[in-house]
């Protein structure tokens, strides 16, 4: 799941805005279904006109030489640590092999028309089992836009789950911006209670439609209340707070309360105890203090939809993500990075295409940071 605690989040999943934007032949199987966020479900008796109906991506018996893939955009480019490729439900049309290659670009490109040259394998073709998780780790310290998944020869994959640490593009970064956020880098490193939802949903992108994407614990009898610590992308001076508990109707908290959370002892206050209302998108303005880790208090219990921590990285946390997302560009992508640089001379071009960064250039950070 890509709100998982205590481990990577899915940067494939379609609820961080993953999206599969190629496969070479779905006939009996949408290829969505593969990032799909929900593990997938069977219906023993459903049977379509093509036949069996699966939730995941199935391909015809292929009957000539070649094999099957599919292509994911990645909703959260980052670094790919492991990758799950699950055939739950295929028994005796699972494929018997596969492998993974990645590639990483500047904006959205065609990736279905990408040079093979564009591929990195980060999966050498491995052996799969049916009805079954297939999980491996991933040795790449690059970070990629898109997976290219590929079957041999044909059969049915039910997900692909993408398993690795979210990397921002620095220019998104600049101004006032969500410093929670999982695509900002942001993380849920603690919670009080999850019975029903995980607290990790708080930061996925997007407006869930159900209380089923929030965050929602169990009711609290003992006079205690519940809490979330948010680890930020960066040390950041925070302004605002949006506090959003659409959908939670009679389950919302009565108040909330925002501190410090890298402070156990008189925590410094960011957003004193406020009540809050059902049902509704609430915006504070908070204490200007620099933080790395914001502690959310909600009394007693309740759900809430999405946190939003609004404000700016301070010079020294940006500096430190740009140099990051440099050293991790892949070649190709770092060279339509240098491309548009305006005088980048060719020499210095070529230094930084054979060197690991140990500061920002002034060039770089002056046409990334603005």
């Amino acid at each position: 799941m890509a709100e998982q605690l205590g481990g990577y989040p899915d940067l494939a999943s379609s609820a961080v805005g993953g999206r599969v934007v190629h496969a070479n032949d779905q006939l009996f199987a949408d290829r969505r279904n593969l990032i799909r966020p929900e593990p997938s479900a069977h219906e023993v008796t459903a049977f379509g006109p093509d036949g069996k109906i699966y939730d995941g991506w199935e391909t015809r018996r292929r009957r000539e030489p070649g094999h099957d893939f599919a292509i994911v955009r990645l909703g959260l480019p980052g670094v790919v640590r492991s990758v799950t490729i699950d055939t739950a439900h295929f028994k005796g049309n699972y494929p018997p092999f596969a492998s993974i290659e990645a590639a990483a670009g500047e904006g959205h490109p065609v990736a279905q028309d990408l040079p093979e040259s564009a591929w990195t394998t980060i999966l050498p073709k491995v052996a799969l089992k049916g009805d079954s998780p297939n999980t491996f780790e991933v040795d790449s310290d690059r970070r990629w836009t898109h997976v290219r998944l590929s079957i041999y020869p044909d059969g049915g994959v039910a997900r692909l789950r993408v398993h690795g640490e979210p990397v921002a593009d620095p220019r998104h970064l600049t101004g006032t911006v969500d410093l929670a956020a999982l695509a900002n880098g942001g993380a849920v490193t603690g919670c009080s209670d999850m019975f029903y939802s995980s607290a990790g949903k708080l930061i996925l992108p997007g407006d869930p439609l159900t209380t089923e994407g929030g965050w929602e614990n169990a009711r609290r009898r003992d006079g205690g209340n519940d809490w979330v610590l948010f680890s930020l992308a960066g040390a950041g001076r925070l302004r605002r707070a949006v506090i959003d508990t659409s959908h939670f109707l009679g389950n919302a908290p009565g108040e909330v309360r925002l501190t410090d959370g890298a402070t156990t002892t008189s925590p410094i206050e960011l957003l004193p105890r406020t009540p809050v209302r059902p049902d509704s998108v609430h915006r504070f303005r908070a204490t200007r203090d620099v933080v790395t880790q914001v502690r959310m208090d909600v009394y007693p219990d309740g759900g809430m939809s999405r946190v939003r921590l609004l404000g700016e990285l301070d010079d020294a946390a940006l500096l430190s993500l740009t140099l990051r997302y440099l050293n991790a560009l892949p070649g190709g992508h770092q060279e339509e990075l240098l491309q548009e640089v305006p005088d980048l001379s060719i020499d210095d071009a070529d230094r930084l295409r054979t060197s690991t960064l140990t500061a920002v250039p002034e060039i770089l950070r002056g046409y990334l940071l603005g």
